[in-house]
């Protein structure tokens, strides 16, 4: 009970602190919105995409890159997790908590399932809005896409534990957002379909196979339209678990403590 309270408190916090700053939430589903309404007009025009194997269906472009949008709330959301944690370790609240008495796992646990939790709400409004301009699946593909979008939530959300680990101050977080955020985006499969790459660059066909947000968008997209792809359900969780296990690794207090001149 008292492992449940903590675990709740934990996610109660960064709930209320997510409902308290709207222009976050707002903030989270523009970019998505932006790509979905402006870029998808020229991209279609582009590429000129109607029949996308493997997923053995006729989709338009839009319906196409709705999963990879998906993926990229959830890897800002992951990564605005990992500000916080930054925020946090900063005002001392981080370290108040890892002196808890709990295990780091556990903590570093909860604060994953809460920030993934966050994650899941903007994903579902954004699905609602394009919902309501078109862009829909079956109720199958919705109820399928659950345990998919939880899965792609926690390895991001893993993946912005351990980056929030090694960035020690907040105004190093733009450098995170140069040198991992936009690659892990662009080098997959969110926009365009990997065949396409191919055909351009075998090189870049290759990073974006071995990219582990390639495989969180592969998932969400083919349980979406009710299909399992297990090679990318292996990758994501394989991708969470190292993740998660860095994140703990980083988080040991000899890892956390300021260095001298810092703080």
């Amino acid at each position: 009970m008292t492992a449940l309270r903590a675990a709740t408190a934990i996610l109660t916090r960064e709930v209320a602190r997510f409902l308290t700053q709207r222009e976050r939430f707002f903030a989270a589903l523009v970019r998505p919105l932006v790509w979905l309404f402006v870029f998808a007009a020229g991209f279609r025009a582009a590429l000129g995409l109607s029949i996308i194997p493997p997923y053995k269906t006729y989709i338009t472009y839009e319906t196409y890159i709705a999963p990879g949008l998906c993926g990229m709330i959830l890897l800002f959301a992951g990564m605005q997790s990992s500000l916080s944690l930054v925020n946090d370790r900063e005002s001392g609240t981080m370290r108040l908590m890892l002196t808890a008495p709990w295990p780091r796992w556990f903590l570093l646990g909860a604060k994953l399932v809460a920030g993934a939790a966050v994650a899941l709400l903007q994903v579902a409004a954004f699905l609602a809005i394009a919902a309501a301009y078109g862009i829909r699946f079956s109720p199958a593909g919705y109820l399928a896409a659950i345990p998919a979008l939880v899965l792609a939530g926690l390895m991001l959300g893993a993946l912005g534990l351990f980056l929030s680990s090694r960035v020690r101050q907040l105004e190093n977080f733009a450098g995170v957002m140069n040198f991992v955020i936009f690659p892990m985006f662009f080098l997959s499969s969110a926009l365009y379909p990997l065949w396409k790459m191919q055909e351009s660059s075998p090189l870049l066909a290759m990073i974006c196979r071995a990219n582990p947000f390639t495989h969180a968008v592969e998932l969400v997209r083919f349980a979406l339209y009710g299909q399992v792809n297990l090679p990318a359900l292996g990758w994501t969780v394989l991708a969470g678990g190292l993740f998660f296990a860095l994140a703990v690794w980083g988080y040991e207090p000899a890892r956390t403590r300021p260095a001298r001149g810092e703080g």
